[in-house]
């Protein structure tokens, strides 16, 4: 049996604005988690550098914990499981007050499971600051969180862009495991392309498409910034994860 090649149902009513839909979502899920990720991961990677054992200790439960669970398990333990965990009145708010549930679960899970590895480079970046530079800090009167904020972070930030680069994409690519709590974002709404029309290879190829272009931006925008920011004589890849 042959198959019937039709390209053209990718641009018709509804078929298109299913899939221009699954590419916003998939923008959105994905940069909103990508803010909360950067900002947990970056405190937590802070945290995790410092002196104090107890910081250490706790910051490394939270990234063995966020690292080391598969995400699309952690995406049906935060739809599932922690409403029903909570006091009713906070899981009822969740399960049906809360607007849009499953897009908060899938930006919340993703989030913070991308902050558990971003965390483990921002530390590591840190660690590869030569250690003069925390000492000259101090004797200049900086005090620690000065020390973090001026000399030590923005360095540490620059050295770990490229292995960033990989977070930002994978993270994009992540996203497509909210289908599996009920998100339409690209993959699922081309799961419902095919099987609606039956054209299974034009549909997945779209997605394809859409997702190799999404990834070509991604790296042309972040190999742009670290070209503008990379530090003279810094070789980056040769941070190894500490944790």
């Amino acid at each position: 049996m042959n198959y019937s090649w039709n390209w053209g149902v990718l641009v018709q009513d509804p078929h298109a604005q299913w899939l221009a839909w699954g590419v916003v979502m998939t923008m959105a899920i994905s940069l909103a988690a990508l803010v909360i990720a950067l900002v947990t991961g970056t405190a937590i990677g802070v945290l995790h550098s410092s002196d104090r054992w107890l910081a250490r200790f706790a910051t490394g439960i939270y990234i063995s914990v966020f690292r080391n669970i598969p995400l699309l398990l952690q995406m049906f333990l935060w739809f599932f499981v922690v409403p029903e965990i909570l006091p009713e009145e906070a899981g009822r708010w969740l399960k049906r007050d809360l607007p849009h549930p499953e897009v908060v679960t899938a930006i919340v899970a993703l989030g913070l499971f991308t902050s558990s590895r971003i965390a483990v480079q921002i530390s590591a970046g840190i660690d590869a600051v030569p250690r003069g530079q925390r000492m000259a800090a101090k004797a200049t009167g900086l005090s620690v969180r000065q020390t973090y904020l001026l000399v030590l972070l923005p360095q540490a930030v620059r050295i770990v862009i490229p292995p960033l680069t990989s977070e930002v994409l994978t993270i994009f690519k992540n996203s497509s495991l909210a289908l599996t709590i009920g998100v339409y974002e690209l993959t699922a709404q081309t799961q419902q392309l095919q099987s609606i029309t039956y054209q299974g290879f034009e549909a997945f190829t779209a997605a394809t498409v859409i997702y190799v272009a999404i990834a070509l931006t991604v790296t042309l925008i972040m190999r742009r910034i670290e070209s503008r920011v990379a530090l003279p004589g810094t070789v980056s890849g040769g941070i190894h994860e500490r944790f």
